[in-house]
């Protein structure tokens, strides 16, 4: 028995709208046998309006039959090839289970990378010490872009390695 907590951001590319759900089983209890549901149930309640009608509508259209013409994670991951081949060689992982593809520079720091990258090719990436230690010589590039921005920024960051 576990909580589940998910959202449409990656899925279906709602990054940024905040839509997601939770789901605590009743019989998760804590050790005095009161559920943790109840705790759960009023924090949220207290703190969190809800998404508005329109992300939930959002929400919706994805989920009904029509949602998905082609799954959007096929779109990406042809980005994200789109980009490691474009990428002079450069050590690229990630990418499998999300539209985010990490790109290493040996001997570099992070924040170096991502300001030379910005200022001098206006390509946005996140240095990979956001996001802990173990960051450290990366940057972070999204895919969820159009396929030619993509290739425009692939074409950029070539020109400046």
């Amino acid at each position: 028995v576990a909580i589940e907590i998910s959202s449409f951001s990656k899925f279906a590319g709602f990054t940024g709208v905040r839509l997601g759900w939770t789901v605590v089983p009743e019989e998760l209890l804590y050790a005095d046998g009161y559920p943790i549901i109840k705790d759960y149930d009023r924090i949220v309640c207290t703190c969190f309006n809800g998404a508005s009608n329109i992300v939930q509508a959002g929400g919706l259209a994805c989920l009904s039959p029509q949602g998905f013409q082609q799954p959007f994670t096929t779109t990406w991951k042809m980005r994200k090839y789109l980009l490691i081949r474009e990428s002079l060689g450069l050590k690229v992982y990630g990418g499998k289970n999300g539209p985010y593809v990490w790109v290493h520079f040996p001997g570099l720091r992070s924040w170096e990378v991502f300001s030379k990258i910005l200022e001098r090719a206006a390509i946005v990436t996140v240095p990979g010490i956001e996001f802990g230690p173990g960051g450290e010589g990366y940057i972070r590039v999204s895919v969820f872009g159009h396929r030619e921005s993509v290739l425009e920024a692939s074409r950029r960051l070539r020109k400046l390695l």
